[in-house]
């Protein structure tokens, strides 16, 4: 296949049809092109991490942008003969039954045009949903964060307060205050039993009870601080909150792939095995589609895997196809 950007798709099936391009395509996508797999990725464009200014916590690599990281990706994936195309997936459906001659699917895009793939890597990672609270998601990615890891030391030593939205946020703050001395714990209707107010008042951290009403933006842009329900402004400069992640199943209802929830209706991903396989075969998943708390590079690194594996699959049944093509012969001869 031709490194290239071209809108042209293989007319033929090609090995493996890469759904998202983040970290974890990528990086499958990567191996299965060096492994001389005839791959395409169609990526929608829209990463998880594009508010963020930097990726952190990557080695090598840490405070590269979101979108100068998937530069890089796509021209290595391209170096290799990989394809990688602009486009949203909206079908996804067996073309194939095994019994009849092998594994394939059919891919296609929103303006109509598809793909035969023997193989499908789904690493559509996840979205983000924030409490429905005024004034917060304009925020996001900069003085909103989510991740003590990916965003903890560019917020070090600010005010922040954390926005409970259930029993995640109470270990939620105990991270953060490793971060800063300067933290309060808004409950908004979350209960927060005497133990725990007890662990918190050992720390240092404020507790608010009263009824947030909503998220105040200061003349710069930046967050003001969290406006009360008796219209006290409490001045905070970071707001953290545990988000409530959803694997992006866009495009893929026809493959039937299993999901699962996360306790306490915190998320909910597709299900994966070793290596990211699932339940219909020919199916792989990796990144934060199926870990919903993977950073980067563990995104990457599960990518990768799920590439070799498939690679590996692939390889076997070239060989049965192969076998079993000799055998027709010599019962023919």
């Amino acid at each position: 296949m031709a490194a290239t950007t071209t809108a042209h798709l293989p007319g033929e099936a090609v090995d493996a049809v890469v759904i998202g391009g983040g970290a974890a395509g990528l990086n499958g996508a990567l191996m299965l092109a060096r492994s001389r797999r005839s791959v395409v990725v169609i990526d929608s464009g829209t990463p998880r991490n594009a508010p963020a200014e930097g990726v952190h916590g990557l080695l090598g690599l840490d405070g590269t942008s979101p979108t100068e990281l998937l530069r890089i990706g796509r021209e290595e994936v391209r170096r290799y003969g990989g394809l990688v195309v602009d486009g949203e997936v909206t079908s996804t459906r067996p073309a194939t039954a095994p019994a009849q001659g092998g594994l394939r699917f059919t891919v296609t895009l929103a303006d109509g045009r598809t793909l035969t793939a023997r193989r499908l890597l789904v690493a559509t990672g996840l979205r983000d949903v924030l409490p429905e609270l005024p004034g917060l998601a304009e925020h996001w990615g900069h003085g909103v964060v989510h991740c003590p890891y990916c965003h903890g030391w560019e917020v070090r030593d600010e005010p922040i307060g954390i926005l409970a939205v259930g029993p995640a946020s109470i270990h939620h703050a105990l991270l953060f205050r490793q971060l800063t001395d300067d933290l309060i714990y808004f409950t908004r209707d979350t209960e927060l039993d005497e133990d725990t107010r007890a662990r918190f008042a050992a720390r240092d951290i404020q507790v608010v009870d009263a009824e947030v009403d909503r998220v105040v933006t200061a003349e710069d842009g930046t967050i003001a601080g969290v406006r009360l329900s008796d219209g006290e402004l409490v001045p905070r400069r970071v707001l953290a909150v545990v988000t409530r992640m959803q694997a992006r199943t866009d495009g893929l209802d026809e493959l039937g792939l299993p999901m699962e929830g996360l306790p306490g209706g915190m998320g909910r991903r597709f299900a994966s095995g070793m290596a990211g396989t699932t339940e219909v075969p020919g199916v792989w998943v990796a990144g934060n589609a199926t870990d919903l708390t993977a950073q980067v590079g563990a995104s990457a690194a599960a990518g990768a895997l799920a590439g070799a594996h498939m690679n590996a699959d692939l390889a076997t049944a070239d060989t049965e196809a192969a076998l079993a093509a000799v055998q027709r012969g010599r019962s023919l001869a």
